[in-house]
């Protein structure tokens, strides 16, 4: 799994345009989950993660706690609860299947529920218009190949 992760003092996105079909995109909205078609968020942590084809075969327990620790940290480390989600296939030639991805976010956001951090993701299946302010100290930027 790759990860880039930036503290950022505002992300917001849009939806643009729709790159999956419907039933791709439901396997990320189980239950009563909706889609968010536009958010901002300020004072947070945003995650780029790509899941990839081995983290299946080391199992979504093992992936989902070694993400939403490595999250956590990364939060600690900027003084701040909120964490984004998004998922970007553009880290790693290696993907892992839309259902794991799926199950991976899923996982990891009640994870980080359940240890009193504030979750969210961004849209899955659309490709997003993004509007981005980073600043730029040592820990507002880190990747990760975990």
């Amino acid at each position: 799994m790759k990860v880039l992760v930036f503290y950022t003092k505002k992300f917001a996105y849009k939806t643009a345009e729709q790159n999956l079909s419907d039933e791709e995109i439901a396997l990320f909205y189980p239950g009563d989950k909706e889609i968010v078609h536009e958010g901002e968020h300020t004072n947070c942590i945003t995650a780029f993660i790509q899941a990839e084809a081995e983290d299946e075969e080391k199992g979504l327990k093992s992936r989902e706690k070694k993400l939403a620790n490595h999250l956590k940290w990364v939060a600690r480390k900027n003084n701040t609860s909120s964490i984004l989600l998004h998922s970007f296939a553009h880290l790693s030639a290696s993907k892992a299947s839309l259902k794991f991805t799926a199950e991976l976010f899923n996982a990891v956001e009640e994870r980080l529920k359940n240890g009193n951090y504030d979750p969210s993701q961004t849209p899955f299946g659309f490709f997003l218009d993004l509007n981005m302010e980073a600043p730029g100290f040592s820990m507002a930027r880190v990747w990760g190949d975990l």
